[in-house]
């Protein structure tokens, strides 16, 4: 191609580390000699001290990256899909999707949940993961806790907070395959596109058809599942909701749980099926979901 691809991303350690991800694979997939990496601050990355749902949700992590791709500065914008906001600019597409890792949380400071001491305090800036353990260990207490990964486990050493949840995916593409332990699905399912790196584009731009060639369908059939049924329920940065589906040959297993914010009470359940399952599956949850539980869901 003319000129060198332009990549917009997150300055984050992480953030970094999966473009570089992206970027290796266009080079690969097309033989280019290079891929530039364009680093643009988010909001998100500004602002440490507030639950992002306080301050404007998702969108931190995305607004100024749409803005640099919409004004031409950069080809694609590579995300956390995670990250990314159910309802998307309609000029924006999602291209592709890297394979997904490992779509655990893993638990920092002690060897499992039950074990964690009683009235432990637990950082994290999930409510997901608050409710979750709200529901597992009523007993303990969550505080908010944000920043990049080493950012968080520094704080988890000087004794801050007795333990804290990070995805397995961040942790072990930052090389810390031994730091802390996984939480079986069980206990806790993960966040809906937790461990799936998406990468978007100009929806009637050159560079959507580039970046198609590298991505992973069976990631980005599951990874559109759980985002259909986030939609369907209009869950925002304030509803803790877990998901997480699975391609089992031509049909899509979704498991999915929704609860109140402390974890009191919630609803869960799974359904197989088409392109229609995460919708369906949103409805009947909602249809079955105690009020205080239906109350946080706009759907």
């Amino acid at each position: 191609m003319a000129g060198s691809f332009r990549l917009g991303t997150r300055g984050s350690p992480l953030a970094l580390v999966q473009a570089g991800m992206v970027r290796d694979a266009l080079i690969a997939a097309h033989g280019w000699s290079d891929v530039d990496i364009v680093v643009i601050r988010t909001t998100g990355d500004r602002v440490q001290d507030r639950a992002l749902a306080e301050i404007g949700g998702k969108a931190l992590w995305t607004k100024e990256l749409d803005r640099a791709l919409l004004a031409g500065e950069v080809d694609a914008c590579v995300h956390s899909m995670k990250d990314v906001e159910t309802i998307r600019p309609r000029e924006i597409a999602i291209a592709a999707m890297l394979e997904r890792a490992d779509v655990r949380d893993r638990l920092i400071g002690a060897d499992a949940i039950a074990d964690l001491r009683h009235g432990a305090v637990v950082g994290t800036s999930s409510p997901r993961r608050a409710a979750q353990l709200g529901r597992l260990r009523p007993d303990v207490r969550t505080t908010l806790f944000r920043g990049n990964v080493d950012t968080r486990l520094g704080k988890l050493a000087v004794g801050e907070v007795d333990a804290t949840l990070l995805a397995a995916a961040g942790l072990d593409r930052l090389g810390r395959h031994d730091t802390g332990v996984a939480v079986p699905f069980e206990e806790m399912l993960p966040a809906p596109a937790q461990g799936a790196v998406g990468i978007e584009t100009l929806a009637d731009g050159p560079a959507r058809a580039l970046v198609a060639a590298i991505d992973h369908a069976t990631t980005t059939c599951a990874v559109a599942a759980e985002r259909a049924l986030l939609a369907a329920l209009a869950a925002d940065c304030h509803s803790p909701v877990a998901a997480l589906a699975t391609i089992e040959g031509e049909q899509v297993h979704l498991r999915a749980q929704l609860l109140t914010e402390r974890g009191d009470e919630w609803v869960e359940g799974a359904l197989r099926g088409g392109d229609e399952v995460g919708a369906v599956l949103a409805h009947d949850l909602l249809a079955r979901a105690p009020a205080a539980v239906r109350q946080l869901f706009a759907g």
